[in-house]
């Protein structure tokens, strides 16, 4: 099979010259990270000596999030790294940091801290709860975030129950809200000339995602956001297929597929969500009398919306997806990039692949003006690893 067209040399890089320190571990921060980086910024991965935990806990996820980036392994808890965390916030734009409140000022790399250096930083604490609240020290991870914001009250499907996403809703969400924050802060720096500090909760991510899907409205119907023809549906050869038939004119082809459906409690939108189990079961019945080739050719002699569920991997081989370059190889992987085109130009490119841990330490200490003799120290004295 040919490689994927690649994107031009550069594509759109609107964020090069930015600087990103990333202190995060794990999906948030390093999510929203990747996005500056995928956009042209120079991000570094700042990790402790043993890494961040996600290089072994979540490795696929940990390898898509932090291509595009350098690390340099740092013990935060060393005196000694102290002058490095300094030269680091001098020449940064912009400063993430994931942990519960209080550790960031504990290891000495709190806003006041990289503010007194750099007072232009734009600096993101990215936690569970937030920096405040009687929540705040609450534990959690993305599955409770979620859960208490609302966002696993309602079904996705019509006869089924709710269910967990295998998208990490809350902590990607909260990375991308993360980016668009922090590009808000340097828009306001651009006219202030000052940093901002930015408090940014995963599970408030998740409730304003939720909130904007179902409204707050305690007697919300919990199917007003499904429709009994906009489902997943199996065929006869065990594939999933997905019917996007929401506008009238959708249903209306799909009758001509399918003339058996023309009944008059079907024919309205009102009428179909009134009716929706009755409807919905058969579907069902009715899907699983062809195969997914048969139905993905009548659905689209027809002008009906149809798609296969695919894997990533599956995704990445659409002619869509190669014609528009958005997977690039590099060293061997494949990764999906930022999902713009800006004048024609890919959005964001793929600079570099996956730092191991360290790998750029030395090469980051010469940048900020350490000499041989102090990075050696540091090294000797356990405050950098390379």
């Amino acid at each position: 099979m040919a490689e994927p067209r690649q994107p031009q040399a550069a594509g759109w890089r609107p964020l090069a010259g930015l600087r990103v320190v990333d202190f995060s571990m794990f999906i948030p921060g390093p999510f929203a990270s990747a996005i500056f980086a995928d956009l042209g910024a120079e991000v570094i991965k700042v990790e402790s000596v043993a890494g961040d935990p996600s290089r072994t806990y979540i490795p696929v996820q940990f390898r898509t999030e932090n291509r595009n980036k350098r690390s340099i392994a740092l013990n935060l808890k060393a005196p000694d790294a102290r002058a490095v965390v300094e030269r680091l916030a001098r020449h940064a734009d912009i400063a993430l940091e994931g942990f519960r409140p209080g550790v960031a000022k504990r290891l000495g790399i709190d806003y006041e801290t990289l503010a007194a250096v750099n007072g232009r930083i734009v600096y993101c604490s990215i936690s569970g709860y937030g920096q405040t609240g009687p929540w705040r020290e609450r534990p959690g991870h993305d599955v409770n975030y979620v859960a208490a914001a609302g966002a696993l009250a309602y079904p996705g499907q019509w006869l089924a129950p709710p269910v967990r996403s295998s998208i990490a809703i809350a902590d990607m969400g909260g990375g991308s809200a993360a980016a668009i924050a922090v590009l808000a802060a340097l828009a306001e720096r651009a006219r202030t000339g000052h940093g901002v500090r930015l408090d940014l909760s995963l599970f408030e991510t998740a409730f304003f995602w939720a909130a904007m899907r179902h409204g707050l409205d305690p007697g919300v119907d919990p199917k007003a956001h499904i429709f009994p023809v906009n489902d997943v549906f199996e065929t006869s050869d065990g594939q999933r297929l997905t019917l996007g038939i929401l506008e009238e004119h959708f249903w209306e082809n799909f009758l001509r597929i399918v003339p058996e459906l023309a009944d008059e409690r079907f024919a309205t939108d009102a009428g179909r969500r009134v009716h929706g189990d009755a409807l919905s079961q058969r579907l069902a019945a009715v899907m699983r009398g062809r195969t997914a080739e048969e139905w993905i050719r009548l659905c689209e002699q027809h002008d009906v919306p149809v798609d296969r569920c695919l894997t990533p991997a599956q995704a990445a081989e659409l002619e869509q997806i190669r014609a528009r370059s958005g997977a690039v190889t590099r060293g061997g992987e494949r990764f999906a990039l930022f999902p713009v085109h800006a004048d024609g130009a890919r959005g964001g490119s793929l600079r570099r692949g996956v730092p191991q841990l360290g790998e750029h330490s030395r090469e980051i200490l010469v940048e900020l003006g350490f000499d041989d003799a102090q990075i050696a120290g540091l090294v000797r004295v356990g405050a950098v690893k390379t």
